[in-house]
């Protein structure tokens, strides 16, 4: 064990739960928790249940699950769902708790009333996602003050959020990325749709405005490829969006919905000729993970997070004409875009989920033995504005894996609105 032998009680809350089948926060709480299991420590994951008729399993790879409901409505069902999981881990104490999500910020104070170390995992930049209204947003915005007042430690994913905190809160954050699945390059499953490796482009997203999925269909459409565009993914709560995006498609688009078997969707990853990913503000993404582990060039949305883990490998647009130039681009040159196939899978190689689950183990020992503990801080105004070149901020704290951040990955300035 990575804590020096002693086995923990560690708590993961605030997520959908496992098995992962939805994002980021669940990926990595069955990565990372699963692993912490199998060696030896005792993890508990609060799984959200909508549906009563749903299996609730109380096991699954050896992390103990906790079933929880939620209320049915977009703005109030993490909440709720995470304010029945705290009611119960306050009766049922634990050596370390990690809360997936800063808007899940207000529950911290009772946490740490309850004597339970606890780290925040601030995810992206959620205050600037479309779907969110003024209220929503300005939500968001105190949830991440809140989360620095009362937290032991924060958790970034990518080098833009940990530089995010530090310029806005001058607040240290534990630097740990996701890590990247080894996707073998088995095609057996594509024929069942009709498609053949290396014979079409791929878009894996919720359909929500920041993952500029209505760009990259409506770029395609503009594009003179021969290649089919295949987007897999949808939404529960963004009827017009996806309205709008089937309404750019030409016949060459074809949509599958939501792909839940795994194996398929890593085979559609594997034999994608690109992967299209336009995600914006939500830090280091489990998809584009799964595309560079599965050795698939990229053209990505130009941010800094995504720039960071495609590197050499990925291209990169802002708009429409964006999306159809390197499109375009692509299908002229398949031999560079084979030699990116490359590149791409040899910088998954530096995002291991052992690594990552390293990190986490060291994480939890040290909020166990009270070695991270909360910085004093003011009780209200927590924002410092500091802008970066001042040189007035204290850098973050990098406690991610030696591979787990490629070296010479871009990163860029992500400063506060």
């Amino acid at each position: 064990m990575g804590n020096g032998g002693n086995r923990l009680s560690i708590a993961l809350i605030g997520t959908r739960g496992v098995p992962a089948r939805y994002g980021g926060f669940e990926t990595c709480v069955e990565e990372v928790g699963g692993r912490l299991a199998e060696r030896g420590h005792d993890v508990v994951v609060y799984c959200r249940t909508l549906d009563q008729d749903a299996e609730r399993p109380d096991v699954f790879r050896g992390m103990r699950l906790v079933h929880r409901g939620a209320l049915r409505k977009r703005s109030l069902e993490t909440l709720s769902h995470t304010g029945l999981s705290v009611a119960h881990l306050l009766r049922h104490r634990t050596d370390a708790a990690i809360v997936f999500n800063a808007a899940n910020s207000p529950y911290l104070p009772l946490i740490r009333a309850a004597r339970i170390p606890v780290a925040t995992h601030v995810d992206g930049l959620e205050w600037r996602r479309a779907k969110w209204g003024r209220g929503g947003r300005s939500y968001y915005r105190f949830a991440e003050s809140w989360a620095v007042r009362w937290s032991d430690a924060l958790i970034a994913d990518a080098h833009g959020i940990a530089d995010y905190y530090r310029d806005e809160f001058a607040a240290d954050t534990e630097l740990i990325a996701y890590g990247a699945p080894r996707v073998d390059d088995a095609a057996d499953l594509l024929a069942g749709l009709d498609l053949a490796p290396g014979g079409y482009h791929l878009v894996v997203a919720r359909f929500e405005a920041e993952n500029h999925v209505d760009v990259i269909v409506d770029g395609y459409r503009r594009s003179a490829s021969r290649k089919p565009l295949i987007v897999v993914g949808s939404a529960p709560y963004a009827d017009e969006y996806t309205r709008r995006v089937h309404e750019l498609a030409d016949d060459r688009v074809r949509f599958l919905g939501g792909v839940w078997d795994q194996q398929l969707l890593d085979q559609l990853y594997a034999g994608a000729y690109t992967y299209l990913h336009g995600h914006s503000v939500g830090g280091t993404n489990p998809s584009l993970l799964r595309a560079i582990g599965a050795g698939t060039p990229t053209i990505a949305y130009d941010v800094s997070f995504n720039r960071e883990v495609v590197g050499a490998s990925g291209t990169f647009f802002s708009n429409a004409a964006g999306v159809a130039r390197e499109l375009d681009a692509a299908e002229a040159a398949p031999e560079a875009v084979a030699e990116r196939g490359r590149i791409a899978a040899e910088r998954a190689a530096a995002y291991d989920w052992d690594d990552v689950a390293d990190a986490y183990e060291r994480m939890c020992g040290r909020l166990a033995t009270r070695e991270l503990r909360r910085p004093k801080r003011p009780f209200l105004r927590q924002r410092t504005r500091r802008p970066a070149a001042t040189g007035t901020a204290p850098a973050s704290t990098t406690t991610a894996p030696a591979r787990t951040t490629p070296a010479g990955s871009a990163t860029e300035e992500v400063s506060a609105s």
